[in-house]
């Protein structure tokens, strides 16, 4: 019976969650092949077992390449972690199509094609995971973040709908929804914004920018917690037998998603006016 790859295959390793689970299951003795555009970020992760390769999540050429890397010494790509993502945070109306068109070629385009480029070698050992790191905003959405958001629910289905198809090929499909997890997260979402305020959005984005602080910083940093326990997560997916379709990571997560599953939309809104102002005309 030919040997069944079991090859770990992550993306976005340079900092947060990727880096944590990349260090974690190397060190717990999976073969990990950490990934990042620029692979001089994660050159520290060799010394602590990890094989580094480089790969954009936004250019074809470099995700065949690491595919084709990882299979020739391998013989497949056994788990599929698919972490390399951003938040892109503003008003709609404000967000420019061009980055509109970055966060979904990040968060899901690239995870759909390197998903279809892995799910051949799986098949033919008749094993595998595919990992993907999705977000509590795949099930609930804050004013100032629905583009995040709709990248994150493109994921879900994604998710669901993979699921299904590949089950008879001994292939699972899991679903990571961290909640807030202490990593470079929130000051990228911060920086999307900008620093115009002079538009007719400029009080509401600021207020959007001073949440997405608060929430690592303030109260609510509270239900939150470490990228390791999103690493913990991931591990736990895939050596699990039968692994979960889904892992909630960190309270808030458990509890914001809880929440707005019971809430209905008037209720929610009436919430979330408590918390953002409102754009209206200026008199």
């Amino acid at each position: 019976m030919a040997k069944v790859s079991r090859a770990v295959l992550i993306t976005g390793c340079s900092t947060g969650i990727g880096r944590a689970t990349a260090e974690r299951m190397a060190k717990n003795g999976w073969t990990v092949y950490a990934t990042a555009r620029r692979i001089e970020t994660i050159a520290d992760l060799e010394a602590k077992g990890c094989k580094l390769l480089s790969l954009d999540v936004c250019d074809a050429a470099s995700m065949q390449l690491a595919v084709a890397t990882i299979e020739e010494a391998e013989g497949a790509v056994g788990v599929l972690v698919n972490n390399a993502g951003y938040g892109q945070h503003g008003a709609i109306e404000e967000v420019s199509i061009e980055d509109v068109r970055r966060q979904f070629e990040t968060n899901v385009f690239g995870l759909l094609e390197l998903t279809k480029l892995v799910l051949p070698g799986m098949r033919a050992q008749g094993w595998g995971r595919v990992i993907n790191v999705g977000s509590m905003g795949g099930k609930l959405t804050f004013p100032g973040g629905g583009i995040y958001h709709a990248s994150k629910y493109a994921v879900e289905a994604i998710s669901d709908a993979l699921r299904f198809e590949v089950r008879g090929f001994g292939i699972k499909v899991s679903l990571i929804e961290p909640g807030l997890i202490r990593t470079e997260w929130g000051d990228t979402a911060i920086e999307s914004i900008g620093e115009d305020n002079s538009g007719p959005y400029g009080q509401f984005n600021h207020a959007v920018a001073a949440n997405v602080a608060s929430a690592y910083s303030g109260r609510l940093s509270r239900l939150s917690r470490g990228p390791e326990a999103v690493a913990a997560a991931i591990e736990k997916a895939a050596k699990s037998r039968r692994p979960r379709t889904r892992y909630a990571v960190a309270p808030s997560a458990t509890l914001l998603m809880k929440t707005r599953r019971w809430l209905p939309d008037s209720a929610w809104d009436a919430m979330l006016r408590r918390q953002y102002p409102t754009p209206r005309k200026s008199e």
